[in-house]
């Protein structure tokens, strides 16, 4: 297909999607493809839930968009509610934005503007981790720790420093307890913040499963209880971004509450519109918010479309949704049969290392050596190959190569809507085999 549309890539020609029919997405030709991995982890309802559509027709008929220097909406303040309803202790307001990108620029901007109101301005560092993802706008990029990514960007992204994630399957230690492994790099932390100087430091920022750059891997017990410790004995904020892996794709409406912390900041965007209209939102606790409110009542920062009613209103719907279909505990029971079926069909595959993750967000990690965990030569484009396979078959999923270090590893990242019925789940492993039998 020709035209203008700047893409993605410039030597690719996508298919034409013309229709949405639950957990499919139809290309012109009429060729149907299960969505196994949402998008990128977005299309938590599929691709024609009703109710959504007929809440943003709705809010159509009524008003599509006010500014929020003036106005603030129905649709708005309704979903606001509801995500405090569902929100860890002590967060209680909600910044509504359009995406992940956008959420966490809101996040590293209140953590700083708290800072400069409650009088301590020299705090302005941000500590993040490896192989982490966190958007592509550039604050959001500097906090992210995707080398790929980041490479061409870097003169421009603010310094932020690194440590180690907590991913267990390469960095445990052998005869190493995994409790002892999470306090480790947890305490790489507290060694950072000491080296920067903690009256230099303004937050932490993890993800609680990560997502993209490795693959659904969820940190291991007790260490984010450690990360919250240590963010308390520094004053140091916790900013916690589930843009991909909360809105219930875990099994827990947020993924934090599996891990028992609670963070100062939170970031949610792609399950919070389901797809059906661009939305994001920074979560902070009512702290953060009265400094503010008791200072200069102003928080330096906004976008034009930030609480658009159209997005609200689906947002709203997505949460009603999650809520009175009892969703979330269907993530759990599904995510346990897809579990299972992975294993069954990869458990003992010679180029699968590891199958990880929570509810409806798994990893399948990529080898080349099962027994040593040596990952497959870059140059072999794996995780491309495995995705362009899976596509012919009929099948989106989501690999990414540089698991590792950036550069080397690969895996495949699942999160399909939360609608997958048994034979969908039947589905999406056998059409993963067969791309996986043709690429390794």
């Amino acid at each position: 297909m020709t035209g203008h549309i700047f893409g993605r890539s410039t030597r690719l020609s996508p298919p034409v999607a013309v229709k949405g029919d639950g957990c499919y997405i139809i290309d012109r030709s009429g060729k149907r493809y299960l969505d196994g991995s949402g998008g990128a982890a977005v299309s938590c309802l599929g691709h024609s839930d009703a109710d959504v559509a007929a809440a943003i027709r709705a809010q159509l008929d009524d008003i599509a968009f006010a500014h929020t220097s003036f106005f603030t909406s129905d649709a708005a303040e309704e979903l606001a509610d509801l995500l405090i309803d569902h929100a860890p202790e002590g967060i209680e307001r909600v910044y509504l934005v359009s995406g992940g990108s956008e959420a966490v620029e809101a996040a590293i901007k209140v953590a700083r503007q708290y800072f400069v109101e409650t009088g301590e301005p020299g705090r302005h560092r941000v500590i993040a981790r490896r192989q982490s993802y966190h958007g592509n706008t550039l604050g959001a990029l500097a906090a992210g720790g995707n080398a790929w990514r980041r490479a061409q960007f870097a003169p421009l992204l603010v310094e932020t420093s690194h440590i180690s994630p907590c991913y267990a399957y390469r960095g445990c230690n052998d005869g190493e307890a995994e409790a002892d492994y999470g306090r480790r790099v947890a305490d790489e932390l507290e060694a950072e913040i000491e080296r920067l100087g903690p009256e230099t430091v303004m937050a932490f920022v993890a993800e609680p499963v990560v997502g993209a750059t490795l693959g659904a891997v969820p940190a291991v017990e007790g260490y984010f209880s450690r990360i919250r410790e240590i963010c308390d004995r520094h004053g140091v904020l916790l900013i916690l971004d589930e843009v991909m892996c909360g809105m219930g794709r875990t099994g827990s409406f947020f993924a934090c509450e599996q891990d028992g912390v609670r963070p100062d900041i939170l970031t949610i965007a792609k399950g919070l519109g389901a797809g059906y209209e661009p939305i994001g939102a920074m979560l902070c606790s009512g702290r953060i918010y009265d400094a503010i409110a008791a200072g200069s009542g102003f928080f330096q920062h906004g976008h034009t479309y930030m609480g658009h009613p159209l997005a609200a209103a689906a947002g709203r719907a997505v949460v009603k949704a999650l809520d009175e279909r009892h969703l979330v505990a269907r993530v759990r029971e599904q995510g346990e049969k897809l579990e299972a079926a992975l294993h069954a069909a990869f458990g003992q595959h010679p180029h699968v290392g590891d199958i990880r993750g929570r509810g409806l967000f798994r990893g399948v990690e990529i080898v080349s050596d099962r027994a040593s965990r040596e990952p497959f030569d870059p140059a072999r484009g794996v995780a491309a190959a495995i995705k362009k396979a899976a596509f012919e078959a009929g099948l989106i999923c989501y690999p990414m190569s540089g698991t590792i270090d950036g550069r080397r590893g690969d895996h495949v990242l699942l999160a399909p809507p939360f609608i997958i019925s048994d034979d969908q789940i039947g589905e999406l492993v056998d059409k993963l085999g067969v791309a996986m039998s043709r690429v390794t």
